[in-house]
């Protein structure tokens, strides 16, 4: 029986894909399947991914015309036979202990999510990111897909999948996952690494960060569609204020062009108030009595546009403090 299958996305990497390959073969558990899907790599990644299949068995290489990150992963999905599905980037690699540690949890409380604390990976440093939110974690999950088990009934029987061609799609997948969950747990260890690159797709900003817009959007509809808007409108409206308010606003600050980075703030309060026009009596945003949620409830339009400009200029040293 295999009990994880491991999705992993291959473009373009081939300075980081031995180092993760090795991370995800010498896994404690045995009993996954790894598959390699190579979006459409034009540098050795292709040839390093083939060397891998012949020598391990539980390898399934597939190469594809370039779909993006979201794309890659729907078709490992396509693919996967596993209880459970894990999702690892290609730049990233992972503890040895990682799969194992968390699907014995899954298992032990028959779990539907599990996702586990990880290391952010700099050139010289490291820093963990550790969560307490057990009893919490609708509002307040890590959204990205990497450094989660879910089960995979769940992601067939709703038809689940990553939104195609736009960034920022773990916020679309995890969003669409977990009204489905009934049990979650979380292994307090960090048992991933998550490498920062100086010019990966989330360290460039440009445009393209108002896809957050879009995703949002399809989020919303997706609720909408399956019946579930009414029960989660107050979790909905505190991922719609949080993420465009809070974790995209730094990334607007870096866009350089001063007219783009005023559209697209104005377009993400437009969201947001359209959306959800008394979004400041959010229950969530209430109960929290640190500075971010307290700037949160205090904010209007012209105080956020002015944030935003203190966030280019002391932005990291903000987020640091």
């Amino acid at each position: 029986m295999v009990k994880v299958s491991v999705i992993v996305p291959i473009y373009q990497v081939e300075s980081y894909l031995e180092k993760c390959l090795d991370s995800i073969v010498h896994q404690t558990l045995k009993e996954i399947e790894i598959i390699l899907v190579d979006d459409g790599s034009m540098d050795s990644s292709s040839e390093i991914a083939k060397s891998y299949q012949k020598k391990d068995k539980r390898i399934l290489y597939i190469k594809q015309e370039n779909q993006g990150l979201s794309g890659a992963r729907n078709t490992g999905l396509t693919k996967a036979k596993g209880e459970y599905v894990a999702f690892i980037d290609s730049d990233d690699y992972i503890e040895k202990n990682m799969l194992d540690e968390m699907y014995q949890l899954a298992k032990r409380k028959n779990l539907d999510l599990v996702e586990c604390d990880f290391y952010w990976e700099y050139p010289n440093k490291k820093r963990i990111d550790h969560r307490n939110y057990h009893d919490d974690y609708f509002h307040q999950i890590r959204v990205v897909s990497w450094n989660k088990l879910y089960k995979r009934e769940i992601i067939e029987k709703e038809k689940l999948s990553f939104y195609l061609g736009l960034r920022y799609e773990d916020i679309g997948f995890t969003y669409q996952f977990l009204p489905f969950v009934k049990s979650y747990g979380c292994v307090d260890k960090p048992l991933y690494h998550y490498l920062q690159r100086t010019l990966s797709i989330t360290s460039v900003q440009n445009e393209r960060v108002k896809e957050i817009f879009i995703i949002l959007t399809k989020v919303l509809d997706f609720y909408k569609e399956k019946g579930l808007y009414d029960k989660y409108k107050v979790e909905l409206e505190y991922l719609f204020l949080h993420v465009i308010l809070g974790r995209s606003s730094y990334r607007i600050s870096q866009i350089k062009e001063k007219k783009l980075r005023k559209s697209i703030l104005k377009e993400g309060w437009n969201l947001l108030n359209q959306e959800f026009p008394n979004w400041k009596e959010n229950l969530y945003l209430k109960e929290k009595k640190d500075k971010m949620h307290m700037y949160f409830r205090h904010l209007t339009y012209s105080r956020y546009l002015i944030s935003n400009v203190i966030l280019r200029y002391f932005g990291k040293k903000i987020i640091k403090e």
